[in-house]
């Protein structure tokens, strides 16, 4: 049995939390669609890096990495 099951997206709600700097974002708020986009990147969304890593736009699987071994997130 494959149900598909209708998901209400909360956009409004999470664009009230999402912490991603890039004012002409047009995923800010969706976050299946962001997450999707950045990992497309070998990225991961701004909301996975404390505010100074998130402002240098370098969302990179490696600079995250950096900061877990800095012991920054």
């Amino acid at each position: 049995m494959d149900q598909e099951v209708a998901v209400e997206c909360k956009q409004d709600r999470n664009k009230k939390s999402c912490s991603c700097s890039y004012e002409p974002c047009a995923r800010k708020g969706i976050c299946c669609e962001c997450i999707s986009y950045h990992v497309r990147h070998r990225e991961l969304p701004a909301c996975c890096f404390p505010p100074a890593a998130e402002r240098t736009y370098d969302r990179s699987f490696e600079h995250f990495a950096r900061l877990v071994m800095q012991k920054q997130v």
